[in-house]
């Protein structure tokens, strides 16, 4: 009996328990630097265990780093809403309106028609279409604008199957299927409205025409499982992470692609002064492509709406390319004099702003004498559905990362912690190498990216400096290790909004997270010394490097 009180209540237990065996930290030490630390090891364990919804855990540094007198009250609130909620606001005025107007289903459709309905070469061409688009914009802008159509394509093949599977069994059983009676449209034409005559497949909801941005499968009673079949779920959790990892990936591979890079370049410069689809499958993947097919035909031709939706989308993403491209200037550059002002969000914003003003259809009312008059409009999104769609949990969620990240820096902890590593002087060069990566890793988990990089980089350059290595041979594989931030939905933006759909644990993520976080060291070390040693000529030790590491120690 008390065993079973003990797991009625254990998320409370959990709770006290955490904050109990935690507190000696700051009452026995007594500095900033400990009581920071003791509010982000409870964090990350409230996070881990979920023993507290998520975002209430990410508003515990708005309580905590007031008490320990780390930040004050209203500097850590502006840490929860920032240049990334600015950015997340635009991008969901997008969504809504690729979802209201079915635009996402019509992608996800011809899509599935195009490469085929096996999930492997789906999920690869995703994850290179991705990474491509990382290369040039943020990754958090490109997460959020191949997720929606990710999402419904996952939902469209888990249809299919079910229909599919649905016809087969009314096959055998010699009964009519109901499962693909539809009413007919007229002229092809199919509206929002439209509803099917569709036999509901167990533990499976068929709705056409109103697909949330969220899986919405009913629960399976015998089993509470909101998935048909495991097979689905998994597939679900494997188009997520993939995108996640994909993004962060992508923005690796150029100097724009993420910030740490910017922030690199920026420093280094001080120094110096898809495999052919294969469309054929089983009978059951030609039977899923065939109703595949018909619903796309259901969608009828494209709608004024769908254009104007998806003329916004391609106008936000060349005004994300084209905003500072690197190569050669960009819009940004008409602002000369606000150098950094004009962001990723500021564009969001624009475009988002546009779904309100723009019409999608006219509003009429009958008159006394019979007439039929308009006299307003609807634009393509309402305030309504706006914030039906905006996920406030994820934003409160990365609201408190960047929370941490501030006390982390403001308590001297992030300085202590990087202060460290320096007795890492007299151990051999490789093992420094993959030290540091790891610390990186790690580290970026829990504060900023940007920030890491930021602290780390003039600790690292004066340490190559004092055991006569040249500084690119340790900054190379630390700053790309620094994006490898795939263990916590809060660890980046791309990771938080992937988490919003829904299909991931923190467990789920943290059990992938950190293999890929394993492997993505792994690649660095070989690519440093089979790739960038002889490209940078790194075995040599520059002229420019004394002078600079002096000037960069802390």
């Amino acid at each position: 009996m008390k065993v079973s009180y003990v797991l009625v209540y254990r998320r409370l237990l959990l709770v006290v328990f955490t904050l109990l065996f935690l507190l000696p930290l700051p009452i026995i030490l007594g500095t900033k630097e400990a009581e920071c630390a003791y509010t982000l090891f409870v964090v990350a364990v409230f996070w881990l265990t979920e023993a507290l919804p998520l975002s209430v855990t990410a508003l515990l540094p708005g309580l905590m780093f007031p008490l320990f007198g780390i930040m004050p009250s209203k500097e850590v609130a502006s840490a929860y809403f920032k240049d990334f909620h600015l950015l997340l606001i635009g991008v969901i005025c997008l969504a809504t309106s690729i979802e209201k107007w079915n635009l996402h289903k019509r992608i996800a459709l011809r899509m599935v028609m195009t490469v085929g309905v096996n999930p492997a070469w789906l999920t690869l061409g995703f994850m290179s279409s991705t990474a491509f688009l990382s290369m040039w914009l943020s990754n958090t802008s490109t997460a959020a604008m191949v997720m929606p159509i990710v999402e419904a394509v996952a939902q469209q093949i888990i249809n299919a199957e079910a229909e599919v599977e649905a016809t087969q069994m009314t096959y055998f059983s010699g009964s009519t299927n109901l499962g693909l009676e539809t009413d007919e449209s007229v002229n092809g034409h199919e509206t929002n409205e439209r509803k099917e005559k569709t036999k509901p497949v167990a533990g499976y909801r068929n709705e056409a025409g109103k697909i949330s941005g969220k899986m919405e499968l009913e629960k399976n009673s015998g089993t509470g499982n909101k998935y048909r079949t495991k097979k689905d779920h998994m597939m679900c959790k494997l188009m997520c992470l993939c995108i996640a990892y994909s993004s962060t990936i992508g923005g690796l591979t150029t100097i724009t692609g993420t910030s740490t890079n910017l922030i690199f370049a920026e420093h280094f410069n001080i120094f110096k002064e898809m495999f052919q689809c294969d469309k054929t499958g089983t009978a059951k993947q030609k039977a899923c492509a065939e109703v595949i097919k018909q619903e796309y035909q259901k969608l009828g031709p494209i709608r004024y709406q769908e254009i104007v939706t998806l003329v916004l989308f391609i106008v936000m993403a060349v005004l994300w390319f084209s905003r500072d491209p690197g190569f050669v200037p960009g819009w940004s550059a008409l602002f000369s004099q606000y150098p950094g002002f004009a962001t990723d969000s500021t564009v969001a914003l624009l475009v988002g702003l546009l779904f309100f003003l723009i019409p999608a259809k006219r509003l009429t009312k009958t008159t006394p004498t019979g007439e039929t008059v308009a006299f307003d409009y609807s634009p393509l999104i309402t305030w309504k559905e706006f914030q039906s769609f905006m996920p406030w949990d994820i934003a409160i969620l990365v609201g408190g990362g960047f929370a941490l990240a501030d006390g982390c820096e403001e308590s001297g902890l992030s300085k202590w912690i990087g202060n460290k590593l320096s007795p890492l002087g007299s151990l051999p060069v490789w093992l420094i190498i993959l030290i540091s990566s790891l610390f990186v890793t790690s580290l970026t988990e829990v504060a900023s990216n940007p920030a890491t990089i930021t602290l780390l980089l003039p600790i690292l350059a004066p340490l190559a400096e004092a055991i006569h290595v040249n500084p690119l041979y340790i900054l190379l594989p630390s700053t790309l290790c620094t994006s490898f931030a795939f263990l916590l939905p809060v660890a980046n933006p791309p990771n938080a909004i992937v988490f919003s759909y829904g299909h991931l644990t923190v467990i789920d993520m943290v059990k992938a997270g950190l293999g890929v976080n394993v492997l993505g060291v792994a690649v660095v070390m070989l690519g440093l010394f089979v790739w960038m040693v002889p490209m940078f000529d790194l075995h040599t030790y520059p002229s420019w490097a004394p002078t600079i590491a002096n000037e960069t120690l802390p």
